[in-house]
């Protein structure tokens, strides 16, 4: 864990970004078409916490992006290519655009200068979609990456915004994944070698000192 001092010399208002990533109804609400991430993401106390992060980030001035997965009703421009795709086809509540599935699921609030970035296609909300050249019109250095999952989606943007230049910070309570052993074998095996790990009360912490 880094100390605070560095935490807070990474988490410039100014230069700092918080996204969330796939904290929409469909994934963690509770008509889920992912029961079990959905309930590990509430239980777990992990999507209250990104609630708490966004709402510190509106007070201190943080830019808050929230990416979010969806596809056209019928299909068009979305993978096939794997068998998370296939299988999701089925699903009984599908991410469609323009339902309730995509809307971004309590107690997260969304603000009005708060950006939501779609996407129809791949694993990755940066790849192949407007985050990137956002971050970087809005002169970001760090990445405050939090949502689901740690499956697939959260390493995804972590390794993508490494690769772009980016810091990232990583509240280790603020992700879920399934099983729920899974996230912290994930975050202390791989994440912790690209990314800066530490818990959402620091970054609460750092966000409140840069607001005073």
């Amino acid at each position: 864990m880094p100390s605070f001092e560095q935490l807070g010399a990474l988490l410039d208002p100014a230069t700092t970004v918080l996204l969330t990533v796939e904290c929409q109804q469909g994934v963690v609400g509770p008509d889920s078409a992912l029961p079990e991430l959905a309930e590990e993401a509430r239980s777990s106390g992990a999507l209250a916490r990104v609630a708490r992060l966004v709402d510190a980030a509106h007070a201190c001035g943080v830019q808050v992006i929230h990416a979010v997965a969806e596809r056209r009703p019928d299909g068009r421009g979305a993978n096939h290519n794997a068998r998370l795709f296939r299988a999701a086809e089925r699903l009984p509540v599908r991410q469609l655009t323009g339902t309730t599935a995509v809307l971004i699921a309590p107690p997260v609030e969304v603000a009005e200068e708060d950006i939501v970035v779609r996407r129809l296609h791949g694993l990755s909300p940066i790849t192949g979609t407007d985050v990137d050249p956002l971050l970087r019109n809005l002169g970001c250095r760090t990445l405050v990456v939090t949502g689901v999952s740690a499956n697939i989606a959260v390493p995804n943007a972590v390794f993508d915004a490494v690769n772009r230049g980016y810091a990232v910070v990583v509240p280790a309570d603020a992700i879920a994944g399934v099983p729920a052993e899974y996230t912290p074998a994930m975050i202390r095996n791989t994440l912790a070698l690209v990314a800066t790990i530490t818990t959402a009360d620091d970054v609460l912490a750092c966000f409140e000192r840069h607001r005073r």
